[in-house]
């Protein structure tokens, strides 16, 4: 939403020595007195149906105050289908457990984590801690943190009374972080006796939580919330075993490396280990590629085809390459066919979808030409000579690319959003085909109680790369993600469970890496633009990282040369 004006808000004036300002709310003007909280704005039935609000271009929380630089200024509430009050609203519950936890376990230091189902899972440090018989008893101290509807309110303290505060309350991870903090305060929330920061805005009281689960699940809790993106509805908790397999595994690594937090990155660098390091994180995409080369090179009588899908900037161009120079490397030498190449001409896509060429939805696989790619793998796959097509893009249509016919032992690899999905390659029976999953999977954090977005990590990359190879400035990129995330859900997501292999394209010290031209790109977005909040959201986060300037430690091989520009790929 872009910033508003309106004919009938004026300047703010002064009324019996009060500094009056109006503002637009509930299709009407309000005229309130300058320091009124947004939350008062609203009948005290209705102020639990609200999670933030949004004034002018910014969110802020519903305890807000409004100011005379809000005057003018148009004012939404914002509920559990919008995504940034369903941010707030994970936030605070977690805040609610952590407080939880504090109140019958003090001295027991917890973590949370994203984990599968799209859920967090909440876990003790505290080894031999007998979790099954604390799950109740924090359900239960939970329930009555909630209807004891305290107040969650924001404070602004020095560094020194925040090291002071944390200390208290057994946060230690929190203290480390604090000298990587550019600023010389910091915002904690209070809630009763009880403080913490988790990095989000936070709901107004703690009787705004109404709907949310803790179930067991060993080695810990999981904890799950609404979902914008459902309506505000939970989810069905799924069992995800190839993903969660894969995010144990990113986790197991971070604990055997001592890489679980970003005061372990910051101080490796500190401490002049960053060529060392770099090369850490390099060998475990290493270790994996050789992992996968042995797996397709133990079953390769048997695999014909290599299927690679993942989420946009998860590296999929660069590990494609390098998976295929490992194959090379124990005499595998793959044939690529790209996806590309199947599209249907727009005149036919809009026939099927019986849409406009404005309104198509090119990422659906029906824009795809299923039936012949079928066939042409088919017959590939039996020995016979195919021409391929070649999709000229600037003409829209197919022309006949080269012909190929396959040696003994060859296969082909296909990459694309839909290359695991069974539809499009229901030719191939499931045992000749070797599924790939290529995605950040990394259990990294700002501190224990504040794992790092893989989802931003991928945004942060693709502003990088879009910058700097598109000529895109990251607001365009910002506006679009959105869409992007909607056909992530779509089309990929649903399938990773299929996967034989996941790839985690993390590099622990990547954020370090993308840190200068991100920040110089986000900068560029003004405090009234609508992409400010995202823009904002990632800067707080890059900030924390220290900068590794240093391009001639990165290898020419790294999967982050895909967005940081040098790959030697692309001489």
């Amino acid at each position: 939403m872009e910033h508003q004006t309106f004919p009938t808000a004026g300047k703010s004036y002064t009324r019996e020595g009060k500094i009056m300002i109006r503002v637009e709310f509930n299709n009407g003007v309000r005229e309130v007195e300058e320091g009124t909280r947004v939350i008062e704005l609203l009948e005290k039935k209705e102020r639990k149906n609200f999670v933030v609000c949004r004034v002018g271009a910014q969110v802020k929380e519903l305890n807000y105050r409004l100011s005379a630089k809000n005057d003018g200024m148009q004012i939404e509430l914002l509920g559990l289908n919008n995504a940034e009050a369903g941010r707030a609203y994970r936030a605070s519950l977690s805040y609610i457990v952590a407080m939880a936890f504090y109140r019958i376990y003090p001295e027991i230091p917890i973590r949370f984590s994203y984990n599968i189902s799209r859920s967090i899972s909440c876990q003790a440090l505290t080894k031999n801690f007998n979790m099954s018989r604390a799950v109740a008893a924090i359900t239960a101290e939970v329930g009555r943190i909630i209807e004891e509807d305290l107040p969650i309110e924001r404070v602004t303290v020095t560094l020194e009374e925040a090291t002071k505060i944390y200390q208290k309350f057994h946060l230690d991870d929190k203290i480390e972080i604090l000298k990587y903090r550019p600023e010389n305060t910091v915002h904690l929330y209070k809630c009763g006796e009880y403080y913490n920061y988790l990095y989000s805005y936070m709901v107004p009281s703690t009787g705004c939580i109404r709907n949310y689960t803790i179930t067991p699940y060993s080695p810990g809790i999981i904890i799950q919330y609404p979902r914008h993106d459902l309506e505000a509805a939970i989810p069905d908790f799924e069992e995800e075993a190839t993903y969660c397999r894969t995010l144990q595994r990113s986790y197991d690594r971070a604990i055997k490396t001592g890489i679980q937090t970003v005061c372990d990155i910051n101080r490796k660098i500190d401490e002049g280990k960053t060529l060392e390091f770099v090369q850490m994180c390099e060998a475990q995409h290493s270790r994996q590629l050789a992992e996968l080369g042995d797996i397709i090179e133990k079953h390769l009588d048997e695999v014909r085809l290599i299927a690679i899908a993942g989420p946009s900037s998860s590296g999929k161009t660069t590990f494609c390459t390098r998976l295929r120079i490992e194959l090379l490397s124990r005499g595998i030498d793959p044939v690529t066919i790209s996806l590309d190449d199947y599209y249907f001409e727009k005149d036919t896509i809009c026939k099927l979808q019986g849409k406009p060429r404005e309104l198509l939805d090119l990422e659906h696989i029906a824009c795809l030409d299923i039936d012949q790619f079928n066939k042409d793998l088919y017959d590939l796959i039996n020995g016979e000579e195919v021409t391929l097509p070649r999709f000229n893009f600037k003409l829209d249509r197919r022309e006949a690319g080269k012909t190929i016919r396959l040696g003994e032992n060859v296969p082909v690899i296909i990459e694309g959003i839909h290359a695991l999905n069974e539809k499009l390659t229901h030719s191939i029976p499931k045992h000749r085909k070797f599924k790939i999953y290529i995605a950040p999977h990394t259990q990294m954090s700002i501190d224990n109680h504040t794992p790092l977005s893989i989802t931003n990590t991928r945004l942060i990359r693709r502003i990088v790369r879009d910058m700097k190879f598109r000529n895109c400035p990251a607001a365009s990129t910002i506006d679009m993600w959105q869409s992007v995330r909607n056909g992530e859900f779509r089309w990929i997501y649903p399938h990773q469970e299929t996967a034989d292999y996941v790839f985690d394209s993390s590099l622990g010290y990547e954020l370090c890496v993308l840190k200068k031209q991100a920040m110089e790109a986000l900068s560029k977005i003004e405090a009234s633009d609508p992409q400010y909040l995202v823009a904002n959201r990632l800067i707080k986060t890059l900030k924390y990282f220290r900068l590794i300037d240093n391009d001639a430690i990165i290898p020419c091989n790294s999967l982050i040369r895909e967005f940081i520009g040098g790959s030697c790929f692309n001489v």
